[in-house]
C-alpha cells in the first residue's frame, strides 16, 4: 500500500495550490481513546435504545389517539352556538317534505276542514285570538284562564295600547296565510329548517327563545312572540325582526308590566318584589306592537287536553301547546317545528339553544306533557297542523 504524506495540486496559471498539503497521518494518543469512551458514555445516557424508543413510539401514539377520540364519546354540556356540531341536516327526508309543502300552493280552510272530525274540535273554532278595548266580557275566571279581579289593570293597560285588536296584517280578508310554531325543542337542533321557517306568512315563538346566533335551525324573523314577564327576552337584538310580542297574563301585576313597558315608565321597587325573576324595563317596540293574548285561548287549549289526561280540574297547558290553538285561528295552514319532548331518551338535547340533556327535566307538576303530546298527535295523524321535525 502506498501513502502518501504531501499532495499538492497547483494551478496551472499562477501556480498556487488548489489543495492544501494532506497532514501525516495522526497517530492515535491515550487522551484520544479516553475522550472517545466518555462520548459513548454521555450518548447513552441521552439517546434511548432500539427497544425502549420503539416502546416509548407506542405510548405516545395511543396517548395521541385517546386524547382525539375518547372524548367525542363523553357528553358535553358546552352550551350550544350557531356554529357547532352539526354542519349537515340530520334528516334530509323532513327538510325535503317541508320544501315541498312550501313549494305548493297555500290551501285555504285546511286546518278547520282536518280539525272538525277530532273529539276535541268543539272547543277549538273561532276563539277570539287578542283582547279588544271595545268588547266587554263579564270573566267568570282569574288568570291565566281568565282575567276576573284584573279588570282595572286591564283597562289602564287597552288605554295604552293604540289598536288593542286584531292588526290588519293578521286579519284574514280571503287570503290564504301559513303558519309555523317554533318550539324550543332540541330536535330543531342541527334540522337546517331557519330557511323555510322565515317562509311562513307567521311565525310565532316563545317566551325567551333566542334567535340570533340560531338562524341556521331556528329562522330569523318573527311575527309573534307569547310572553310572560318573567320570561321576556333581555336582549334588545332578539327583538330586531320582530313584529309583535303578545302577553300571557298570568297575574294582575303582568299588565302594570305591560304598562309601564308600553308608556315606557318604570315599576315601583315594590312591584318588582312580585315577579319570580328579574323582568325587563324596555323593549324596543312601538306600542302598536303589543297585544294580550285572549285568555280562551289558554282556556279552551286546556279543555281539550282533558280528553287526553286523567287530572281533574281546569288543566294549565304549556305555552307551546296554546300557541299551536292560536295558529289554529289565525290560518288556514299550520306547521310545527320543535316540538315533541323525547323522554326515551336522557342524552337528547332539552332545547335547540343550549346543550341541556333531556335527563336534566324533572317530572311536570303544572303541566301534563304526556297529554299534550296526545293532543299534538292526534293534529297531526288528522292532518290538521305538519310536524316538521318529526318528534310527534
Amino acid at each position: 500500500m502506498v501513502t502518501m504524506n504531501h499532495l499538492s495540486v497547483e494551478d496551472p496559471d499562477d501556480g498556487s495550490p488548489l489543495l492544501p498539503e494532506a497532514a501525516e497521518e495522526a497517530t492515535p494518543t491515550p487522551d484520544f481513546h479516553r475522550q472517545r469512551a466518555l462520548t459513548k458514555t454521555e450518548s447513552r445516557e441521552y439517546f434511548l435504545s432500539r427497544s425502549e424508543n420503539l416502546a416509548f413510539s407506542l405510548v405516545l401514539l395511543i396517548g395521541c389517539y385517546s386524547a382525539i377520540l375518547i372524548p367525542a364519546y363523553l357528553p358535553s354540556d358546552k352550551v350550544a352556538t350557531h356554529s357547532d356540531d352539526y354542519q349537515y341536516p340530520k334528516d334530509l327526508v323532513l327538510l325535503n317534505r317541508s320544501a315541498s309543502l312550501l313549494s305548493g300552493p297555500c290551501l285555504p280552510h285546511w286546518c278547520l276542514n282536518h280539525l272538525k272530525p277530532l273529539s276535541c274540535s268543539a272547543g277549538l273554532l273561532d276563539i277570539p285570538v287578542f283582547v279588544q278595548q271595545d268588547r266587554h266580557v263579564p270573566w267568570d275566571l282569574s288568570p291565566p284562564l281568565g282575567l276576573q279581579g284584573s279588570e282595572e289593570h286591564l283597562a289602564l293597560a287597552l288605554a295604552s295600547l293604540p289598536q288593542p285588536g286584531l292588526p290588519l296584517s293578521l286579519r284574514g280578508e280571503g287570503r290564504c296565510r301559513r303558519c309555523v310554531v317554533v318550539g324550543n325543542g332540541g330536535v330543531l337542533h342541527g334540522s337546517h329548517l331557519g330557511s323555510h321557517i322565515d317562509q311562513y306568512d307567521i311565525i310565532i315563538r316563545l317566551n325567551n327563545a333566542p334567535v340570533p346566533g340560531f338562524e341556521r335551525d331556528a329562522g330569523s324573523h318573527t311575527t309573534i312572540r307569547l310572553i310572560y314577564p318573567e320570561a321576556a327576552p333581555h336582549s334588545a337584538n332578539e327583538y330586531r325582526k320582530t313584529t309583535m310580542v303578545a302577553l300571557v297574563v298570568f297575574k294582575s301585576l303582568d299588565l302594570d308590566w305591560l304598562t309601564a313597558v308600553i308608556t315606557k315608565q318604570r315599576l315601583s321597587f315594590w312591584s318588582k318584589l312580585w315577579f319570580w325573576r328579574e323582568v325587563v324595563d324596555e323593549i324596543p317596540l312601538r306600542p302598536e306592537n303589543f297585544r294580550i293574548l285572549h285568555p280562551e285561548i289558554i282556556h279552551k287549549t286546556g279543555q281539550a287536553l282533558q280528553k287526553y289526561t286523567q287530572k281533574q280540574g281546569n288543566m294549565l297547558p304549556t305555552l307551546g301547546a296554546s300557541a299551536v290553538v292560536m295558529a289554529l285561528q289565525l290560518c288556514d295552514q299550520v306547521s310545527l317545528a320543535g316540538f315533541g319532548y323525547d323522554m326515551q331518551h336522557p342524552e337528547a338535547r332539552l332545547h335547540y339553544y343550549e346543550a341541556i340533556r333531556m335527563s336534566a327535566m324533572k317530572s311536570q307538576v303544572v303541566h301534563d306533557v304526556s297529554a299534550e303530546k296526545l293532543f299534538l298527535r292526534d293534529l297531526v295523524a288528522s292532518g290538521a297542523v305538519t310536524d316538521l321535525t318529526g318528534a310527534l
